[in-house]
């Protein structure tokens, strides 16, 4: 671990009230290794650089306490979770919150679930499969307090999937770049139908870097209508309005 510094993610975490103990740092690092030496076998991430990865992934994972009080937060889901962002560098540094990660791809659940051993990290599930079947009833259907996303795909689609993960009173929390505002105010029809209401979006630059990021944030309102989310691949083709 000395040959890395993790002086610039320390810097950064600073500004957010987050002081990380020297096992998370190595928890942090042996993720690193993991996810470079994975990469070479399978299409984890396009950003292997130590430093960037700092920041891209870590950090930016981790910009979720500028919009939820994680002391507060018992469950969380990342939907669409691929290379394990945010959800495996938010467990590490929050190891109160039980996450689930879901995604579409056995793959990478594969690679997540070597993660989670070689980490020892508790408290953590992994699902395979598609984000509109795990929400039905007999599922994972309205039992998180916080739901999370840094999946590339339009705020409208994206609530589809989320919003019937959350429970009454709890909060789905999109990571965005550019167009966020325009995506939130686009898809408040959507949100609405879903049981949600949008109650901000969140503006930012990661801390030391002129990268900007978005966190849209939605409450949830009331339950989701059993009919959402519609069957596989719909969200997508023909996102609510």
């Amino acid at each position: 671990m000395n040959s890395y510094d993790m002086s610039p993610l320390e810097k950064g975490l600073k500004e957010f009230g987050i002081s990380l103990s020297i096992e998370q740092m190595g928890q942090l690092v042996r993720y690193y290794e993991i996810l470079v030496e994975w990469n070479e076998k399978m299409n984890l991430t396009a950003i292997t650089d130590f430093n960037e990865v700092l920041m891209k992934h870590f950090l930016d994972s981790l910009s979720i306490v500028k919009a939820v009080d994680m002391s507060k937060v018992e469950n969380m889901i990342d939907v669409g979770t691929g290379a394990g962002f945010p959800g495996i560098p938010i467990k590490i540094v929050f190891p109160n919150v039980h996450v689930t990660l879901l995604d579409s791809l056995d793959k990478r659940i594969k690679f997540l679930n070597h993660v989670i051993d070689m980490l020892k990290l508790e408290n953590i599930d992994t699902y395979h499969g598609r984000a509109e079947d795990f929400a039905k009833p007999d599922k994972l259907r309205e039992k998180y307090d916080l739901v999370v996303s840094r999946a590339v795909a339009n705020l409208n689609s994206l609530s589809e999937y989320c919003i019937p993960y959350v429970k009454e009173g709890g909060l789905f929390v999109s990571y965005k770049a550019e167009t966020a505002k325009e995506e939130m105010k686009a898809a408040k029809g959507a949100i609405f139908l879903l049981g949600g209401k949008e109650k901000e979006v969140i503006h930012f630059n990661l801390p030391t870097t002129d990268i900007t990021r978005n966190l849209c944030v939605i409450e949830k309102k009331n339950k989701t209508p059993g009919k959402y989310p519609r069957k596989a691949g719909l969200p997508t083709k023909d996102p609510l309005k």
